[in-house]
């Protein structure tokens, strides 16, 4: 990949954790909430969320040489988010000019994996925290939270009450 494709892994996690912290703005913290699950065998939407914010610093930690933050005694999910995003606004971006070669080590559930930099941000980390915000979003979508594609991503935009379900009023 050329320096011209590569953007610095703090910059996806911020802009995305930014993205759940105005999701979770719109969907509130009541317990029914909190506790919704999409399947009975799935962490509930707290969960979800908190397993997104981890993995932000699961992949961006290692990367810059640095020991995981941990800031799931957060008060809440919103300072979770917000002290995760100021810690990891504040690591240099030379940080993570380490060696092409470098292996990062994590456990997936019950598996140890130790990959090259590269693939383990891309190949693991990326994909499981957009997994853990993909199911926080479905589950607070699912439950009725007034949310869309665009709370997702922060580019889409649709008319109140557009359906890609239901024809346009005439």
């Amino acid at each position: 990949m050329t320096d011209m494709m590569q953007i610095n892994p703090i910059t996806i996690f911020c802009r995305s954790l930014a993205q759940l912290s105005a999701m979770l703005d719109k969907t509130g913290t009541a317990p029914h909430m909190l506790a919704a699950r999409l399947h009975p065998d799935m962490l509930p939407f707290a969960q979800q969320v908190r397993a997104a914010v981890s993995f932000s610093l699961r992949g961006c930690c290692p990367l810059a040489g640095l020991d995981v933050a941990d800031f799931s005694g957060a008060a809440s999910l919103q300072e979770q988010i917000a002290q995760t995003m100021r810690y990891l606004k504040a690591i240099p971006a030379e940080r993570f000019d380490g060696p092409p070669g470098r292996i990062c080590r994590d456990r997936a559930g019950f598996a140890d994996i130790a990959l090259p930099a590269d693939e383990y941000l891309n190949l693991y980390i990326v994909p499981n925290f957009y997994f853990h915000f993909s199911m926080a979003y479905a589950i607070a979508r699912s439950g009725g939270a007034a949310i869309g594609k665009g709370d997702f991503d922060g580019y889409h935009a649709y008319a109140p009450g557009f359906s890609f379900e239901r024809p346009a009023a005439p």
